[in-house]
């Protein structure tokens, strides 16, 4: 837990999700094992597509949250390209070309088991050298006033910031947001570990917060952090080691 309390505000946030969360099939109300869909995400997602970096975007990154699924429907539907992870990275990445989805389905494919259906899997030499991401889009469990999030703990979305950074997928242009219930902010400033991402904007139902001089650092996988973790043996790291070494050489 780090000094700063954040074990407190996420289980003191999980408490208030009871009232604002929606329940998952699969964790029903486990939020330590799920990042939730929330009432008004709708508004929030509304407010997510006004910002510049949205509309200029032909791709776009979008955890797989359930929080975001209607913005992975949003995409599809202006023929964004969505990029997005499978569950746990445990299979990589899936890249979805909307021309691909009946327009019948487009509700279908914006969710998981709908990317699952019409993404193809994406490893990451073929993304490598593609044009940078304009915009990324993640969920989280709770985030301070400062743009540090805090999910379910598993540093999912650190990671694959860090992968996609490590292929030329993000710059100094690259901007995150983080859709999150209004209850979800704490009003604090908080100290993140050294592989946390700032996010630029925070956007809830209510408000949309620009978060000035957060001060993210380009991104890159911390090796040293991943022996003994979930993440050490997860195929895109696998793949991604193998590319770096292969650059080494």
């Amino acid at each position: 837990m780090r000094a700063d309390g954040t074990q407190q505000h996420r289980e003191r946030i999980w408490a208030a999700l009871r009232r604002v969360g929606r329940p998952d099939s699969r964790f029903h109300w486990d939020f330590s094992s799920f990042i939730a869909d929330f009432a008004g995400s709708d508004a929030a997602t509304a407010r997510i597509l006004q910002l510049p970096a949205w509309q200029q975007a032909e791709r776009v990154f979008i955890t797989p949250d359930n929080s975001t699924e209607l913005l992975r429907r949003e995409a599809i539907r202006a023929g964004k390209t969505v990029l997005a992870t499978t569950y746990g990275i445990r299979r990589g990445f899936l890249q979805l070309d909307p021309a691909d989805v009946p327009p019948h389905e487009v509700s279908y494919a914006a969710t998981l088991d709908g990317l699952d259906r019409y993404a193809t899997p994406t490893p990451l030499a073929r993304l490598r050298g593609g044009e940078p991401l304009r915009l990324l889009v993640t969920g989280g469990s709770a985030i301070s006033r400062n743009g540090i999030r805090f999910g379910k703990g598993h540093g999912y979305f650190d990671l694959e910031w860090a992968m996609l950074s490590e292929i030329g997928l993000t710059t100094g242009e690259s901007e995150i947001v983080d859709i999150v219930h209004d209850a979800q902010v704490v009003d604090e400033v908080l100290t993140g570990e050294p592989h946390d991402v700032p996010v630029d904007w925070i956007v809830t139902p209510t408000r949309t917060i620009h978060v000035p001089d957060h001060g993210r650092e380009p991104g890159r996988v911390r090796w040293e952090l991943l022996p003994g973790t979930e993440h050490e043996h997860l195929p895109p790291i696998e793949e991604l080691r193998g590319l770096l070494a292969e650059e080494a050489h």
